[in-house]
C-alpha cells in the first residue's frame, strides 16, 4: 500500500507497507519495526504471540515522548495481553492502540500531522 510522503517536525510519514516492510522517508524496512520519535528501530516481534514487556523496551527508553503507542498486529487485528498493555500504561505511562497494520500506518501518520507524539509498533503484511 502506498501512502502519501510528507515531512513532520524532522520526522517522516509512513509511505506505504506490503511485501513484509515499510517504507518511510524513502527508506526501506524489512521485517517489524518500532517507529519512534528518536528513529527506527528493528522489533524483536515478528508476530503477536512474540510481543513481550522486554520487546518494548526502546518505547519504555522513549515513554516521555511519547503520547500514544499504535501497534499494528499484522493483515488483522490479534489479542495482545491485557496485562501487559495494563503494564505498559500504569509502569511506563505507555498507552497502546490495537489495530492492524495498515489501520496502525494510516493512523500514524494522521496523528503526527496533528502534532501529537505518537509511536508505532509494526509487524508487517506481505
Amino acid at each position: 500500500m502506498h501512502l502519501e510522503e510528507q515531512a513532520q517536525g524532522g520526522r517522516f510519514l509512513i509511505q506505504g507497507y506490503g511485501a513484509g516492510g515499510f517504507r518511510i522517508a524513502g527508506r526501506r524496512y524489512q521485517g517489524p519495526i518500532l517507529v519512534l520519535p528518536g528513529g527506527i528501530v528493528p522489533w524483536a516481534a515478528a508476530s503477536v504471540s512474540e510481543i513481550t514487556h522486554e520487546s518494548f523496551q526502546p518505547a519504555i527508553d522513549a515513554a516521555d515522548d511519547i503520547d500514544v503507542l499504535l501497534l499494528g498486529g499484522g493483515k488483522s487485528i490479534a489479542p495482545v495481553d491485557r496485562a501487559l498493555l495494563r503494564r505498559l500504561r500504569d509502569e511506563h505511562g505507555i498507552a497502546i492502540d490495537v489495530m492492524d497494520t495498515g489501520a496502525a500506518c494510516r493512523t500514524f501518520n494522521v496523528l503526527l500531522s496533528d502534532g501529537r507524539q505518537v509511536a508505532a509498533a509494526l509487524i508487517p503484511v506481505d
